[in-house]
């Protein structure tokens, strides 16, 4: 069951234990469990160098490079969660917009995090790199915001 900031888990259902992929970004839960530091302003940062989704026109698979930051509020999301929500695209079709702008839209809508922003750096497909961003508005003003640190494409390493 997806928990929300209202009844954070205590004990997330998936750390520790053996569980599978998703079959699908609809059915992949997320657990979150209360911010260690609230009311301290603080950025957390997922990368996710090998994500994978497929084309919804060819059904090809599409490889991005992620990277999620975010300014908790009551709650972080837990990482294994994260990573089997992640990797339930796999099997998804979808453009990179929708992918990227669809994942930070929903960790922002569940997590209700202070700020949260998603760089998607999908490698090229017919020789075109597409980069998608998405935040959910202003940074708070006293936060150290580093660069996402993915150069611009020639041959994204």
């Amino acid at each position: 069951m997806n928990t929300t900031p209202d009844t954070p888990s205590v004990a997330p259902q998936f750390l520790g234990k053996d569980t599978p992929l998703p079959v699908s970004p609809e059915e992949a839960r997320l657990d979150y469990v209360p911010n260690p530091r609230p009311g301290l302003t603080y950025l957390v940062r997922f990368v996710a160098p090998e994500f994978t989704s497929l084309c919804p026109v060819t059904s090809q698979p599409d490889f991005a490079h992620l990277v999620i930051d975010y300014v908790p509020g009551d709650t972080i999301v837990e990482s294994k969660s994260l990573k089997l929500f992640l990797g339930s695209f796999r099997n998804h079709n979808g453009f990179h917009e929708d992918v990227t702008v669809g994942i930070g839209v929903r960790l922002f809508e569940e997590m209700r995090p202070h700020w949260l922003r998603i760089g998607g750096y999908w490698y090229p497909r017919g020789g075109i790199p597409i980069d998608v961003f998405w935040q959910s508005g202003a940074p708070p003003a006293d936060l150290w915001l580093p660069d996402q640190g993915v150069a611009p494409y020639r041959g994204r390493g």
